[in-house]
């Protein structure tokens, strides 16, 4: 899809993807100090977004080469009633940071969500990355610092689960 930024594309991601979304992945996860935590595989992927279409991923592109990527699913608000957009990751290489990409995606992923008649485009942000801060509240973005995100995994999310069996 053409964008309003000069030789800045998005395309909805496909099957064939799969390495290039994880190679992205690292990169982000690099960026947040998290290199060590990602498990993802191409084939683990590949069931997840595109067997399971369990979430949905955009690429954009500037001069035909891949710079930025977003994975998004569905979530719903039960006071609204309606579904809404939850934004798990976004990241924009580091080389291509400032020319308005960023903010890109998360105006096609709000344009989205109103087409798709949700209520929210939401998403977290690390307590550290300031400029990521800084930016979401200039898009007038409202940090819910009232909530606390609460997480099972593991051996915890094994745990909890078994006492559902006996």
């Amino acid at each position: 899809m053409d964008t309003k930024l000069e030789d800045f594309k998005l395309r909805f991601a496909e099957i064939n993807d799969a390495p290039l979304i994880l190679e992205l992945i690292r990169e982000l996860a690099d960026y947040e100090k998290m290199a060590h935590e990602v498990v993802a595989t191409e084939e683990v992927l590949i069931e997840s977004l595109f067997e399971r279409k369990m979430a949905e991923v955009v690429i954009g592109e500037y001069k035909n080469t891949p710079v930025a990527f977003a994975l998004f699913f569905h979530n719903f608000s039960t006071f609204l009633g309606r579904p809404g957009i939850y934004l798990e990751d976004l990241y924009v290489k580091p080389d291509m940071r400032g020319k308005g990409i960023g903010k890109m995606i998360l105006a096609f992923l709000a344009k989205l969500a109103l087409e798709r008649n949700c209520g929210r485009l939401e998403w977290w942000c690390l307590d550290w990355n300031e400029p990521s801060i800084q930016f979401y509240k200039q898009l007038g973005a409202v940090p819910m610092d009232e909530w606390t995100v609460y997480r099972l995994h593991d051996e915890a999310l094994a745990e909890l689960a078994v006492k559902f069996d006996g």
